[in-house]
């Protein structure tokens, strides 16, 4: 399985912004971005790119990619899909993203990363509807229950993070029983309900090229 393995902190600077790749540490004084907010590379600080309709289109689909940890190729195919389902294909493109296990598992506060949702589903720490799922790309239905495995309620990093969370918001679309280390999805979100700052629109202009 292709997996990103260099430095998040580096596609925070790319983007110049912070996309909340690591957590926690995205909230301390040992953030990358916060010590070296501009693009890695040698020439970085001089850097002054002309910016062009297509550049932009580019960086927002760039960006929405390293928010949810997704590579190119699966990307591209998550856009393929949402182009041939009913609706606008833009927030189709988002519902598909956020329905992934390893979103759901972050939104619901079990990790305080993606990426580390990403490392707990693959472990296999987590249950959909009692059956064990270590595929992070999972795609979650209404319904579906999302729980902490028997062997993995004693986490240090699912507590940790569990107790992170607490002064974070609940998504209104889903539900958290803390005690039973379940969460399930109620509804698919609407676009005003995804909280994630991207403009879709930019990505199927990019793709409709």
């Amino acid at each position: 399985m292709a997996t990103y393995r260099e430095a998040k902190c580096r596609l925070c600077r790319r983007e110049g912004e912070k996309l909340f790749l690591k957590g926690t540490r995205c909230f301390t004084e040992k953030c990358a971005f916060e010590r070296r907010g501009y693009a890695p590379g040698e020439h970085g600080k001089d850097r002054r790119p002309k910016e062009t309709q297509y550049g932009v289109q580019l960086r927002m689909k760039q960006k929405t990619r390293r928010i949810y940890g997704v590579l190119e190729a699966q990307f591209r195919n998550y856009f393929a899909k949402a182009e041939h389902q009913k609706g606008v294909t833009g927030q189709n493109l988002l519902l598909a993203l956020e329905r992934r296990l390893d979103n759901l598992v972050f939104r619901l506060g079990f990790a305080p990363s993606r990426s580390a949702a990403r490392q707990l589903v693959r472990h296999r720490h987590f249950t959909v509807n009692e059956h064990i799922v270590d595929i992070p790309s999972f795609s979650v239905r209404v319904g579906d229950e999302i729980r902490v495995r028997p062997g993995s309620k004693d986490s240090v990093a699912i507590q940790a993070s569990l107790e992170a969370s607490k002064s974070r918001e609940m998504m209104s679309w889903l539900s958290l029983d803390a005690e039973k280390l379940s969460g399930r999805l109620l509804e698919y979100p609407t676009r005003g309900n995804i909280p994630t700052k991207v403009s879709e629109q930019l990505i199927v202009e990019l793709y409709s090229k």
